[in-house]
């Protein structure tokens, strides 16, 4: 009877014990988080919910009644061209007409009145005879000569001798050319006063 007694107090003091933590867990778990503070200015607005991370989006059940919209056709189209993969026609048809880039007119080869003159064509520098009239004959006429005489401000694409002359003018004999091309007329007139033209 005495161990009975023992025992049967033991079993009370550890209940009694056990029975306080209890009621403390309990406490904890039906207290509101009170601790946990929303971030300042934060507001949930529809614009701004997203999917989940790793969700799947419910895929679209075809033939599964007239609500759904997604009947008969079940959202291919029509029948024949329509309903292919890349079937219809592109932005630029226009219903069967010639269209548009094929009513352009269609260039063949190079036009030299559509080139850009600054580009493609050669733009030549141009002094007339009368204006070598009083050239030193033991200098070399020359497109660098020139300009440093201040007969020529700029050499462009080169120099050309023109023919042109006034009265009184007369070409010196002897004088030297290189590096520069002639008109016919200043050719003949050169060649007439003795002049030598070094080939280029």
């Amino acid at each position: 009877m005495a161990e009975k007694k023992s025992k049967g107090t033991a079993s009370a003091k550890s209940s009694a014990k056990a029975a306080p933590a209890k009621k403390a867990a309990a406490k904890k778990a039906a207290a509101p988080a009170a601790h946990v503070a929303a971030p300042k200015g934060a507001v949930m607005k529809l614009g701004s919910l997203k999917p989940a991370e790793g969700s799947w989006p419910k895929r679209q059940r075809i033939g599964r009644g007239h609500g759904s919209g997604m009947v008969k056709t079940g959202g291919e189209g029509g029948k024949g061209q329509t309903v292919r993969s890349g079937g219809g026609k592109g932005p630029a048809f226009e219903g069967g007409q010639t269209p548009w880039a094929r009513r352009l007119p269609h260039k063949r080869g190079y036009s030299q009145k559509a080139r850009d003159i600054g580009h493609f064509r050669s733009r030549l520098a141009v002094v007339n005879l009368h204006q070598l009239a009083s050239w030193d004959v033991s200098v070399e006429v020359t497109p660098d000569s020139l300009k440093e005489k201040g007969i020529l401000k700029s050499l462009l694409d080169g120099v050309k001798i023109l023919g042109g002359s006034k009265s009184g003018s007369e070409i010196p004999s002897g004088l030297r050319f290189r590096d520069v091309v002639f008109s016919s007329s200043a050719l003949e007139a050169l060649k007439a006063a003795g002049a030598q033209i070094a080939e280029n």
